[in-house]
Protein backbone atom coordinates (compact mmCIF):
# COMPACT_ATOMS: atom_id res chain seq x y z
CA UNK A 1 0.00 0.00 0.00
CA UNK A 2 1.40 3.40 -1.39
CA UNK A 3 0.65 5.28 2.02
CA UNK A 4 2.30 2.73 4.51
CA UNK A 5 5.57 3.53 2.44
CA UNK A 6 5.22 7.43 2.45
CA UNK A 7 7.98 8.13 4.83
CA UNK A 8 10.78 5.95 3.73
CA UNK A 9 9.60 7.32 -0.17
CA UNK A 10 10.73 10.84 0.82
CA UNK A 11 13.87 9.52 2.50
CA UNK A 12 14.81 8.04 -0.81
CA UNK A 13 13.70 10.80 -2.51
CA UNK A 14 16.10 13.37 -0.45
CA UNK A 15 18.94 11.08 -0.32
CA UNK A 16 18.65 10.65 -4.30
CA UNK A 17 18.12 14.55 -5.29
CA UNK A 18 21.61 15.31 -2.85
CA UNK A 19 23.05 12.42 -5.11
CA UNK A 20 22.37 14.69 -7.97
CA UNK A 21 22.90 17.84 -6.76
CA UNK A 22 7.97 26.65 22.19
CA UNK A 23 8.11 25.46 16.90
CA UNK A 24 13.98 21.55 2.22
CA UNK A 25 17.16 21.09 3.20
CA UNK A 26 20.19 21.79 1.72
CA UNK A 27 22.50 19.31 -0.09
CA UNK A 28 25.18 21.38 -0.28
CA UNK A 29 27.27 21.29 3.16
CA UNK A 30 28.46 25.02 2.16
CA UNK A 31 25.57 26.57 4.10
CA UNK A 32 26.15 24.84 6.92
CA UNK A 33 28.94 24.23 9.96
CA UNK A 34 29.59 21.26 10.74
CA UNK A 35 30.02 21.45 14.46
CA UNK A 36 28.27 18.62 17.03
CA UNK A 37 25.36 20.73 19.13
CA UNK A 38 27.14 23.03 21.61
CA UNK A 39 24.47 22.08 24.06
CA UNK A 40 23.26 19.18 25.63
CA UNK A 41 20.00 19.10 23.19
CA UNK A 42 19.76 18.64 19.66
CA UNK A 43 16.53 20.58 17.65
CA UNK A 44 15.33 21.68 14.67
CA UNK A 45 13.40 25.25 13.66
CA UNK A 46 10.60 26.16 11.61
CA UNK A 47 9.71 29.31 10.31
CA UNK A 48 6.71 30.62 9.33
CA UNK A 49 6.89 33.07 6.74
CA UNK A 50 4.37 36.19 6.30
CA UNK A 51 3.43 37.27 9.82
CA UNK A 52 6.71 35.88 11.65
CA UNK A 53 9.10 36.87 9.13
CA UNK A 54 8.46 39.56 6.86
CA UNK A 55 4.86 41.45 5.92
CA UNK A 56 4.54 41.84 2.31
CA UNK A 57 8.13 42.59 1.16
CA UNK A 58 9.02 44.13 4.48
CA UNK A 59 11.05 42.08 7.03
CA UNK A 60 9.75 42.42 9.87
CA UNK A 61 12.01 44.30 12.76
CA UNK A 62 13.72 41.97 14.48
CA UNK A 63 14.06 39.36 12.06
CA UNK A 64 17.36 40.12 10.33
CA UNK A 65 19.31 40.39 13.98
CA UNK A 66 17.34 36.95 14.63
CA UNK A 67 19.17 35.61 11.60
CA UNK A 68 22.32 36.81 12.02
CA UNK A 69 22.58 35.07 15.47
CA UNK A 70 21.79 31.99 13.49
CA UNK A 71 24.28 31.70 11.15
CA UNK A 72 28.10 31.84 12.30
CA UNK A 73 30.74 34.19 11.01
CA UNK A 74 31.10 32.30 7.56
CA UNK A 75 27.24 32.56 7.13
CA UNK A 76 26.94 28.90 7.91
CA UNK A 77 23.94 27.58 9.88
CA UNK A 78 24.23 26.77 13.56
CA UNK A 79 20.92 24.35 13.52
CA UNK A 80 18.69 22.91 10.87
CA UNK A 81 16.25 25.64 9.78
CA UNK A 82 13.14 25.34 7.79
CA UNK A 83 11.32 27.85 6.19
CA UNK A 84 7.29 26.51 6.35
CA UNK A 85 5.30 28.71 4.37
CA UNK A 86 1.50 27.59 2.86
CA UNK A 87 2.12 29.89 0.48
CA UNK A 88 2.50 28.05 -2.92
CA UNK A 89 1.97 30.14 -6.08
CA UNK A 90 5.73 30.60 -6.69
CA UNK A 91 9.04 28.58 -7.14
CA UNK A 92 11.00 27.18 -4.65
CA UNK A 93 13.84 29.31 -5.70
CA UNK A 94 12.17 32.44 -5.65
CA UNK A 95 10.88 32.31 -2.45
CA UNK A 96 14.75 31.55 -1.21
CA UNK A 97 16.18 34.39 -3.35
CA UNK A 98 13.46 36.85 -1.41
CA UNK A 99 14.19 35.67 1.98
CA UNK A 100 17.91 36.39 0.92
CA UNK A 101 17.75 39.65 0.50
CA UNK A 102 15.17 40.73 2.86
CA UNK A 103 17.07 38.58 5.89
CA UNK A 104 20.11 39.80 4.93
CA UNK A 105 21.44 35.87 4.97
CA UNK A 106 22.04 33.28 2.48
CA UNK A 107 18.63 30.64 1.99
CA UNK A 108 18.76 28.16 -0.38
CA UNK A 109 15.63 26.92 -2.28
CA UNK A 110 16.60 23.60 0.09
CA UNK A 111 15.60 25.45 3.10
CA UNK A 112 12.16 26.50 1.46
CA UNK A 113 9.15 24.32 1.82
CA UNK A 114 6.16 25.36 0.27
CA UNK A 115 2.21 24.07 1.14
CA UNK A 116 2.61 21.75 -2.39
CA UNK A 117 5.87 20.41 -1.30
CA UNK A 118 4.58 17.00 -0.06
CA UNK A 119 2.86 16.39 -3.69
CA UNK A 120 6.51 15.26 -4.98
CA UNK A 121 5.16 11.56 -2.39
CA UNK A 122 1.86 11.89 -4.23
CA UNK A 123 3.36 9.94 -7.14
CA UNK A 124 0.06 7.73 -8.28
CA UNK A 125 -0.58 11.00 -9.33
CA UNK A 126 2.47 12.20 -11.66
CA UNK A 127 1.36 10.17 -14.61
CA UNK A 128 -2.52 10.98 -14.70
CA UNK A 129 -3.70 14.45 -16.43
CA UNK A 130 -4.30 16.66 -13.99
CA UNK A 131 -5.82 20.11 -14.04
CA UNK A 132 -3.85 22.88 -11.45
CA UNK A 133 -5.38 26.12 -10.00
CA UNK A 134 -3.42 29.03 -9.08
CA UNK A 135 -1.25 31.85 -10.22
CA UNK A 136 2.03 32.41 -10.92
CA UNK A 137 4.34 29.47 -12.52
CA UNK A 138 1.78 26.80 -12.28
CA UNK A 139 2.68 24.67 -14.87
CA UNK A 140 6.43 25.08 -14.15
CA UNK A 141 5.41 24.27 -10.70
CA UNK A 142 3.87 21.28 -11.49
CA UNK A 143 6.30 19.86 -13.82
CA UNK A 144 8.91 20.67 -10.44
CA UNK A 145 6.82 18.40 -8.37
CA UNK A 146 6.60 15.82 -10.81
CA UNK A 147 3.61 15.89 -13.01
CA UNK A 148 4.25 14.79 -16.66
CA UNK A 149 0.72 15.92 -17.85
CA UNK A 150 -0.47 19.23 -16.66
CA UNK A 151 -3.50 21.35 -17.77
CA UNK A 152 -4.25 24.67 -16.44
CA UNK A 153 -7.28 26.70 -15.91
CA UNK A 154 -5.98 28.91 -18.84
CA UNK A 155 -5.80 26.01 -21.62
CA UNK A 156 -9.06 24.60 -20.42
CA UNK A 157 -10.28 27.87 -21.00
CA UNK A 158 -8.45 27.92 -24.11
CA UNK A 159 -9.64 24.64 -25.08
CA UNK A 160 -13.64 25.47 -24.88
CA UNK A 161 -13.73 28.61 -25.31
CA UNK A 162 -17.96 28.92 -24.07
CA UNK A 163 -17.00 27.93 -20.95
CA UNK A 164 -15.90 31.42 -19.28
CA UNK A 165 -18.33 33.99 -19.82
CA UNK A 166 -19.31 35.96 -16.66
CA UNK A 167 -17.39 38.62 -17.76
CA UNK A 168 -18.76 40.17 -21.19
CA UNK A 169 -15.18 41.19 -22.48
CA UNK A 170 -13.79 37.75 -22.12
CA UNK A 171 -16.62 36.35 -24.16
CA UNK A 172 -16.28 35.02 -27.71
CA UNK A 173 -16.91 37.78 -30.15
CA UNK A 174 -18.98 37.11 -33.44
CA UNK A 175 -18.53 33.70 -34.66
CA UNK A 176 -17.83 30.76 -31.40
CA UNK A 177 -14.50 29.14 -32.21
CA UNK A 178 -13.79 25.97 -32.60
CA UNK A 179 -13.82 23.31 -29.35
CA UNK A 180 -10.05 22.00 -29.24
CA UNK A 181 -10.50 18.91 -27.33
CA UNK A 182 -8.19 17.52 -24.50
CA UNK A 183 -7.12 14.42 -23.18
CA UNK A 184 -10.43 13.65 -20.02
CA UNK A 185 -8.76 15.25 -16.70
CA UNK A 186 -8.07 12.71 -13.91
CA UNK A 187 -7.96 14.79 -10.78
CA UNK A 188 -7.72 18.33 -9.85
CA UNK A 189 -4.77 20.17 -8.22
CA UNK A 190 -5.44 22.98 -6.20
CA UNK A 191 -2.28 25.37 -5.71
CA UNK A 192 -3.23 28.49 -4.24
CA UNK A 193 -5.91 31.13 -4.57
CA UNK A 194 -6.18 31.91 -8.43
CA UNK A 195 -6.68 35.38 -9.53
CA UNK A 196 -10.12 35.05 -11.51
CA UNK A 197 -11.98 33.33 -8.85
CA UNK A 198 -15.12 33.50 -10.94
CA UNK A 199 -13.48 31.64 -13.75
CA UNK A 200 -11.76 28.86 -11.64
CA UNK A 201 -14.66 28.36 -9.77
CA UNK A 202 -16.89 27.58 -13.27
CA UNK A 203 -14.43 25.60 -14.51
CA UNK A 204 -13.39 23.13 -11.67
CA UNK A 205 -17.44 22.45 -11.00
CA UNK A 206 -17.50 21.61 -14.61
CA UNK A 207 -14.42 19.34 -14.82
CA UNK A 208 -16.00 17.15 -11.07
CA UNK A 209 -19.14 17.06 -12.58
CA UNK A 210 -18.29 15.76 -15.85
CA UNK A 211 -15.93 13.31 -14.83
CA UNK A 212 -12.71 15.07 -16.15
CA UNK A 213 -14.85 16.07 -19.52
CA UNK A 214 -16.12 19.55 -19.92
CA UNK A 215 -17.89 19.57 -23.32
CA UNK A 216 -20.22 16.59 -21.57
CA UNK A 217 -23.30 17.11 -19.64
CA UNK A 218 -23.38 17.77 -15.72
CA UNK A 219 -23.82 14.51 -14.54
CA UNK A 220 -25.06 16.26 -10.55
CA UNK A 221 -25.65 12.74 -9.27
CA UNK A 222 -22.14 11.11 -10.44
CA UNK A 223 -20.58 10.58 -7.08
CA UNK A 224 -17.76 10.38 -5.59
CA UNK A 225 -16.23 12.64 -8.21
CA UNK A 226 -12.55 12.53 -9.92
CA UNK A 227 -10.03 13.25 -6.79
CA UNK A 228 -9.20 16.70 -5.51
CA UNK A 229 -6.21 17.81 -3.90
CA UNK A 230 -5.73 20.90 -2.25
CA UNK A 231 -2.52 23.12 -1.09
CA UNK A 232 -2.63 25.64 1.66
CA UNK A 233 -6.18 25.55 3.89
CA UNK A 234 -5.75 29.15 5.04
CA UNK A 235 -8.82 31.11 5.90
CA UNK A 236 -6.85 34.46 6.20
CA UNK A 237 -3.14 35.63 5.89
CA UNK A 238 -1.29 38.79 6.96
CA UNK A 239 0.38 41.42 4.61
CA UNK A 240 1.19 45.10 4.69
CA UNK A 241 -2.56 46.20 5.99
CA UNK A 242 -3.60 46.00 9.36
CA UNK A 243 -6.45 43.25 8.81
CA UNK A 244 -6.11 39.94 7.99
CA UNK A 245 -6.42 39.41 3.36
CA UNK A 246 -8.40 36.40 2.31
CA UNK A 247 -6.18 33.33 1.64
CA UNK A 248 -6.64 30.10 -0.36
CA UNK A 249 -8.24 28.61 2.17
CA UNK A 250 -11.17 31.07 1.63
CA UNK A 251 -11.84 29.93 -2.04
CA UNK A 252 -11.86 25.89 -0.73
CA UNK A 253 -14.96 27.47 0.80
CA UNK A 254 -16.16 28.61 -2.02
CA UNK A 255 -15.90 25.66 -4.17
CA UNK A 256 -17.32 23.86 -1.56
CA UNK A 257 -20.63 25.71 -1.14
CA UNK A 258 -21.03 25.38 -4.79
CA UNK A 259 -20.51 21.98 -5.48
CA UNK A 260 -22.96 21.63 -2.36
CA UNK A 261 -25.18 23.52 -3.75
CA UNK A 262 -25.50 21.93 -7.10
CA UNK A 263 -25.21 18.64 -6.45
CA UNK A 264 -26.26 18.43 -2.37
CA UNK A 265 -23.57 16.31 -2.16
CA UNK A 266 -20.12 17.33 -0.14
CA UNK A 267 -17.03 18.15 -2.16
CA UNK A 268 -14.75 15.51 -1.02
CA UNK A 269 -10.56 15.85 -1.01
CA UNK A 270 -8.00 13.28 -1.70
CA UNK A 271 -5.93 15.38 0.08
CA UNK A 272 -5.37 18.02 2.33
CA UNK A 273 -1.50 19.43 1.96
CA UNK A 274 -0.11 22.86 4.03
CA UNK A 275 -0.46 23.38 7.89
CA UNK A 276 -2.14 22.41 9.84
CA UNK A 277 -2.03 18.94 8.21
CA UNK A 278 0.46 16.02 9.88
CA UNK A 279 1.49 15.63 6.32
CA UNK A 280 3.01 18.38 5.61
CA UNK A 281 4.80 18.80 10.26
CA UNK A 282 6.25 15.29 8.54
CA UNK A 283 7.66 16.09 5.72
CA UNK A 284 9.03 19.04 7.28
CA UNK A 285 10.86 17.20 10.24
CA UNK A 286 12.34 14.53 7.68
CA UNK A 287 14.00 17.41 5.59
CA UNK A 288 15.03 18.58 9.52
CA UNK A 289 16.22 15.14 10.17
CA UNK A 290 18.54 15.27 6.85
CA UNK A 291 19.78 19.01 7.57
CA UNK A 292 20.81 17.66 10.91
CA UNK A 293 23.20 14.72 9.28
CA UNK A 294 24.52 17.63 6.80
CA UNK A 295 25.60 19.58 9.93
CA UNK A 296 27.74 16.22 11.28
CA UNK A 297 25.45 15.78 14.11
CA UNK A 298 25.23 12.05 15.22
CA UNK A 299 22.39 12.41 17.63
CA UNK A 300 18.98 12.73 16.68
CA UNK A 301 16.49 15.81 16.53
CA UNK A 302 14.93 15.36 19.43
CA UNK A 303 12.63 18.66 19.64
CA UNK A 304 10.86 20.73 16.47
CA UNK A 305 9.98 24.62 17.09
CA UNK A 306 7.13 25.43 14.74
CA UNK A 307 7.19 29.48 15.14
CA UNK A 308 4.00 30.83 13.35
CA UNK A 309 1.87 34.14 13.89
CA UNK A 310 -1.73 31.90 12.76
CA UNK A 311 -3.26 29.93 15.31
CA UNK A 312 -5.55 28.20 13.23
CA UNK A 313 -3.30 27.03 11.15
CA UNK A 314 0.56 27.38 12.83
CA UNK A 315 -0.22 26.58 16.08
CA UNK A 316 -3.03 23.98 15.58
CA UNK A 317 -0.65 22.50 13.08
CA UNK A 318 2.52 22.14 15.35
CA UNK A 319 0.30 21.18 18.29
CA UNK A 320 -1.51 18.03 15.80
CA UNK A 321 2.17 16.63 15.06
CA UNK A 322 2.89 16.86 18.75
CA UNK A 323 -0.18 15.08 18.87
CA UNK A 324 0.83 12.61 16.38
CA UNK A 325 4.08 12.22 18.00
CA UNK A 326 2.70 10.83 21.43
CA UNK A 327 0.37 8.93 19.45
CA UNK A 328 3.51 7.31 17.35
CA UNK A 329 5.54 6.58 20.55
CA UNK A 330 2.21 5.21 21.94
CA UNK A 331 1.61 2.54 19.11
CA UNK A 332 5.85 1.96 18.72
CA UNK A 333 5.58 1.14 22.73
CA UNK A 334 2.81 -1.20 22.47
CA UNK A 335 3.84 -2.86 19.30
CA UNK A 336 7.45 -3.80 21.41
CA UNK A 337 5.34 -5.14 24.18
CA UNK A 338 3.36 -6.90 22.41
CA UNK A 339 7.11 -8.28 20.36
CA UNK A 340 8.37 -9.20 24.13
CA UNK A 341 10.62 -6.44 23.94
CA UNK A 342 11.99 -6.97 20.64
CA UNK A 343 12.49 -3.87 18.21
CA UNK A 344 11.32 -3.43 15.13
CA UNK A 345 8.07 -5.41 14.11
CA UNK A 346 7.12 -2.27 12.74
CA UNK A 347 6.27 -2.90 8.81
CA UNK A 348 4.30 -6.11 9.82
CA UNK A 349 1.87 -4.30 12.49
CA UNK A 350 1.83 -1.13 10.68
CA UNK A 351 -1.97 -1.44 9.50
CA UNK A 352 -3.37 -2.53 12.37
CA UNK A 353 -1.92 0.49 14.79
CA UNK A 354 -4.14 2.11 17.13
CA UNK A 355 -4.98 5.63 16.86
CA UNK A 356 -4.94 6.76 20.67
CA UNK A 357 -6.07 9.90 19.58
CA UNK A 358 -8.74 9.71 17.39
CA UNK A 359 -7.49 11.65 14.95
CA UNK A 360 -9.04 11.94 11.45
CA UNK A 361 -8.17 10.71 8.04
CA UNK A 362 -8.30 14.64 7.09
CA UNK A 363 -5.39 15.65 9.61
CA UNK A 364 -3.77 12.57 9.02
CA UNK A 365 -3.69 12.11 5.20
CA UNK A 366 -0.32 9.91 3.86
CA UNK A 367 1.13 10.18 7.56
CA UNK A 368 -1.81 7.85 8.67
CA UNK A 369 0.64 4.57 8.16
CA UNK A 370 3.57 5.45 10.01
CA UNK A 371 2.15 5.29 13.18
CA UNK A 372 5.16 3.18 15.32
CA UNK A 373 7.54 2.58 12.90
CA UNK A 374 10.72 4.99 13.38
CA UNK A 375 12.09 5.51 16.99
CA UNK A 376 14.16 8.66 15.02
CA UNK A 377 10.98 10.99 15.56
CA UNK A 378 11.42 13.46 17.39
CA UNK A 379 10.15 13.45 20.84
CA UNK A 380 7.94 16.30 20.25
CA UNK A 381 6.98 19.76 18.77
CA UNK A 382 6.46 22.97 20.43
CA UNK A 383 4.49 25.72 19.10
CA UNK A 384 5.60 29.27 19.89
CA UNK A 385 3.27 32.04 18.93
CA UNK A 386 4.45 35.74 18.29
CA UNK A 387 2.32 38.96 17.65
CA UNK A 388 3.21 40.09 14.68
CA UNK A 389 0.79 39.02 12.52
CA UNK A 390 -2.69 37.23 12.25
CA UNK A 391 -2.39 36.77 15.61
CA UNK A 392 -2.38 40.24 17.91
CA UNK A 393 -2.56 40.69 22.06
CA UNK A 394 -4.05 43.80 21.30
CA UNK A 395 -7.15 42.35 19.40
CA UNK A 396 -7.58 39.20 20.88
CA UNK A 397 -6.66 37.17 23.91
CA UNK A 398 -6.12 34.02 24.62
CA UNK A 399 -8.22 32.01 26.70
CA UNK A 400 -6.85 30.76 30.27
CA UNK A 401 -9.05 28.07 29.98
CA UNK A 402 -9.16 26.58 26.43
CA UNK A 403 -11.44 23.85 27.55
CA UNK A 404 -14.18 26.44 28.15
CA UNK A 405 -13.69 28.07 24.83
CA UNK A 406 -16.73 28.56 22.82
CA UNK A 407 -16.33 25.79 20.37
CA UNK A 408 -19.34 26.58 17.78
CA UNK A 409 -17.88 26.54 14.25
CA UNK A 410 -18.54 29.29 13.05
CA UNK A 411 -15.61 30.78 15.07
CA UNK A 412 -13.31 27.97 13.48
CA UNK A 413 -11.00 29.66 10.78
CA UNK A 414 -9.63 25.79 10.03
CA UNK A 415 -10.69 23.83 7.04
CA UNK A 416 -14.11 22.22 7.26
CA UNK A 417 -12.19 18.40 7.29
CA UNK A 418 -10.83 19.19 10.51
CA UNK A 419 -12.45 19.25 13.67
CA UNK A 420 -12.10 21.77 16.07
CA UNK A 421 -10.15 21.30 19.48
CA UNK A 422 -9.65 24.38 20.93
CA UNK A 423 -6.96 23.13 22.93
CA UNK A 424 -4.46 22.88 19.69
CA UNK A 425 -5.17 26.91 19.15
CA UNK A 426 -3.32 27.08 22.33
CA UNK A 427 0.76 27.98 21.87
CA UNK A 428 3.80 26.09 24.05
CA UNK A 429 4.52 29.67 24.34
CA UNK A 430 3.52 33.11 23.51
CA UNK A 431 6.12 35.73 22.81
CA UNK A 432 6.21 39.21 20.97
CA UNK A 433 8.77 38.60 17.71
CA UNK A 434 10.29 36.31 16.43
CA UNK A 435 13.39 37.32 17.81
CA UNK A 436 11.81 36.39 20.73
CA UNK A 437 11.18 33.41 19.91
CA UNK A 438 14.41 32.22 18.71
CA UNK A 439 16.42 33.68 22.02
CA UNK A 440 13.56 31.73 24.19
CA UNK A 441 14.57 27.98 22.24
CA UNK A 442 17.98 28.48 22.45
CA UNK A 443 17.81 29.50 26.41
CA UNK A 444 15.48 26.25 26.39
CA UNK A 445 17.72 23.87 24.64
CA UNK A 446 21.15 25.32 26.86
CA UNK A 447 22.26 26.77 23.35
CA UNK A 448 24.50 29.88 23.29
CA UNK A 449 22.97 32.51 21.49
CA UNK A 450 25.77 35.16 19.83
Amino acid sequence: MQRLRFVKSIWQLLKSSCEGAATQTTCSSRHYSHLPPQGPNSFGLLFDIDGVLVRGKMAIPGAKQCFRNLVDKNGKYKVPVLFVTNAGNCMRQTKAEHLSHLLEVEVSADQVMLSHSPLRMFTHFHKKCVLVSGQGPVLEVAHNLGFQDVVTIEMLRDAYPLLDVVDHNRRPKNSIPPTKGLRPIEAVILFGEPIRWETNLQLIVDVLLTNGNPHNFWICKQHPHIPVLACNMDLLWMAETKNPRFGHGMFLVCLESLYKKVTGYDLKYEALIGKPSVVTYNYAELLIRQQAEELGWTRPVRRLYAIGDNPMADIYGANLYNRYLQATRHSYAKMQAKSGGVGGGGDLQRESVDNPFKMTLAELNGASGVYGTDESLPEGCSSILVCTGVYSKDQQELPSDPTHTVTEQRIFHGHRDFRFDPTLTQPSFLVQDVREAVELVFQLEGWQLN
